[in-house]
């Protein structure tokens, strides 16, 4: 698959097989991630990759308790009220692998750095046959102490992107892209 094709191609997934995902593929997502550009080349990237069963289950089940503390009015999309009072909703939709991408420093461009890795990652999981998904409803609970001690993450750096891994249950339709405000300014 081209570069172009991967681009158009690439979906979130939340459907995934039992299948699991083998360590040297893991490792080149995790090559391909550190190819991103980051801010004064800092790459201040740690990996933290949880395929333990046991491990996601806690994950999810911490993430999704933590959602449900949340105001309703914090959950601005009523789809997202629906998942977080759902009592079969698992918020990694059993993924059989979890890649955190986290950031050493807390420096002015750690979120930056962090996504541009994270689109490098699910680029080539798209084009090596795996399915992602950034995994947002988690964020808040892996930000914390409990859920950085569950990631082993050192308590100065800061979570970003929380990123499934695994092989698609269907292929998933593609989504209509709105057409792009494009504000030229040319001499």
């Amino acid at each position: 698959m081209d570069l172009e094709q991967v681009i158009h191609s690439r979906r979130a997934v939340r459907e995934y097989t039992t299948e699991t995902v083998g360590r040297p593929m893991l490792q080149a997502l995790i090559e391909a991630a550190v190819q991103a550009p980051s801010a004064v080349n800092e790459q201040p990237w740690i990996f933290t990759v949880v395929q333990d069963r046991d491990r996601l289950a806690l994950i999810s089940r911490e993430a999704k308790a933590h959602l449900l503390k949340a105001p309703p009015e914090k959950l601005a999309l009523h789809r997202l009220r629906e998942l977080r009072d759902d009592p079969d909703f698992d918020i990694l939709y059993h993924a059989p692998v979890l890649i955190m991408i986290a950031s050493a420093t807390r420096g002015r461009w750690a979120v930056e750095n962090c996504a541009l890795a994270a689109e490098n990652l699910m680029l080539t999981a798209c084009a090596a046959g795996y399915g992602t998904c950034w995994i947002g409803l988690a964020q808040g609970w892996l930000a914390t102490a409990d859920g950085k001690a569950a990631l082993r993450l050192p308590a100065e750096c800061l979570p970003v992107a929380p990123i499934i891994v695994g092989r698609p249950k269907v292929a998933p339709h593609a989504v209509p892209r709105k057409e792009p405000r494009i504000l030229w300014i040319d001499p």
